[in-house]
């Protein structure tokens, strides 16, 4: 039976050894958690079907099967639930297999209660430390089972091995910095800092010393030594995001960074060494905006390595259906509140809307619906989407014959007047709406002609 606790996080320990069990339970416990236990994995699959659980911590081998059976039937019934298994000392292909099984994490026996902390702290996000490095598990971060994200969570899992940088490309909304995290959480860096970097939100006066650092006394306000994003992010990630904002002259000395693995403090005469992934991405056309001489080339290639494009939700089929029902759950716990039912006929809205603004779209429709609704259903009102957005869907249809670009740029205008419609023609909450920077929106409307 679980105790009431500091928090609403719950935790499920599936272990047969009753007190290796009690004693796990005792240090959740203490953590603030709430705590519920299984000795079998029959029971665990009970408790799994009855209650949702932010965790799952679970023994290798058990009377009735195994930790790996845990995992399998989280993963067959869809239930966004991070899995650890603990493993006998030694059996290294037990952990490895469970992590290629989709397991978040393992723990050698004897369990280091420490270590139980630790892992417990990165999974549930419960300090800032663990926010800000983004040690989730990948199986909570992106979700989908089409064709489409099949083959970008495939392309993630070789990254993951990888050391050369790439280049994360996809419509704004799409989860580019989600798989930025997975291809850092799968990594031999996963230890070490994840920092991203909002490359457009940074004025340019500023950039230098933000990304390098700089001395104390390097300029009016300059009261103490800094670190930049370089620093911050040594032995880790480095993810720079909407890259494409950044100003020509940050790009060159983006360049040298990157190329030398050195980076000059602001007011410093010495370079000191930095180690860094470079994982960079934008929903601009990168290779279009060398064309344009906005994008230095040498620094394109040097960042587009390898890339991974992130599929828009239009094209991912029923997982549409799958990430809604997913994002709801999530807003609804946040909330407080009971996961209301989709109706059919609001399922069937969401799969032929064409989600200009894709999975961030989704989550702010979802969130709007779930303060309209009645508390029990949401119905296709409580979803507002207009038969004017629901036709956008229709017409890319039979764009097919028509320039891409022209088709692209319809799609662009109408979201954006959308956007401008419900924020009063305020351009600065327009942006926002579409989960752009004001830099990007200027600039959009202007190429536009709006």
């Amino acid at each position: 039976m679980a105790r009431k606790t500091r928090t609403d996080k719950r935790v499920l320990v599936v272990d047969d050894e009753v007190d290796l069990a009690e004693l796990l339970e005792l240090t959740l416990l203490k953590m603030g958690l709430s705590v519920d236990t299984a000795n079998s994995v029959a029971q665990a699959r009970q408790r799994l079907d009855s209650q949702r659980y932010d965790f799952c911590l679970t023994d290798m081998r058990m009377t009735d099967g195994d930790g790996m059976d845990v995992i399998r039937y989280v993963q067959q019934k869809k239930l966004d639930v991070p899995v650890a298994v603990i493993t006998a000392y030694g059996s290294t292909q037990n952990a490895v297999d469970a992590l290629k099984a989709g397991a978040f994490d393992y723990l050698a026996k004897p369990v280091s209660l420490e270590q139980l902390r630790t892992l417990i702290k990165s999974a549930l996000n419960l300090d800032e430390e663990a926010v800000a490095s983004a040690s989730t598990g990948p199986a909570r971060m992106l979700l989908g089972e089409s064709p489409a994200m099949k083959q970008v969570l495939e392309l993630i899992d070789k990254l993951a091995r990888s050391a050369a940088p790439v280049y994360v490309s996809g419509e704004s909304g799409s989860g580019k910095e989600r798989a930025a995290r997975m291809v850092h959480a799968q990594s031999v860096r996963a230890e070490k800092p994840f920092v991203a970097v909002n490359c457009g939100a940074i004025p340019e006066n500023l950039m230098e010393s933000e990304f390098f650092g700089y001395r104390k006394g390097a300029f009016t306000g300059a009261d103490a030594d800094r670190d930049g994003f370089f620093q911050a992010a040594h032995g880790g990630t480095l993810f720079l995001d909407e890259v494409a904002d950044l100003p020509l002259p940050m790009q060159v000395k983006l360049l040298r960074a990157i190329q030398e693995r050195k980076v000059r403090k602001v007011g410093a005469t010495q370079e000191e060494a930095v180690d860094v992934r470079i994982i960079s991405a934008t929903h601009q056309n990168l290779a279009r905006c060398v064309e344009s001489g906005r994008f230095r080339q040498d620094l394109y290639y040097r960042l587009n390595v390898i890339e991974l494009h992130m599929p828009p939700l239009r094209e991912m089929g029923a997982d549409v259906e799958l990430i809604a029902r997913h994002v709801l759950a999530r807003l609804a716990q946040q909330s407080g509140q009971v996961v209301p039912a989709l109706e059919s006929e609001s399922l069937a809205a969401l799969r032929h809307y064409a989600f200009p603004g894709n999975v961030r779209e989704l989550e702010n429709m979802l969130e709007r619906a779930l303060a309209l609704c009645d508390g029990q259903t949401i119905t296709a009102d409580d979803l507002q989407i207009t038969p004017a957005t629901e036709s956008m869907r229709e017409e890319g249809a039979s764009a097919v014959t028509d320039n891409l670009q022209d088709y692209l740029d319809r799609v662009e205008r109408a979201a954006i007047l959308e956007a401008l419609e419900k924020t009063g023609g305020n351009r600065t909450q327009a942006a926002k709406v579409l989960g752009v920077t004001f830099r990007s929106f200027r600039y959009r409307m202007e190429r536009l002609g709006l």
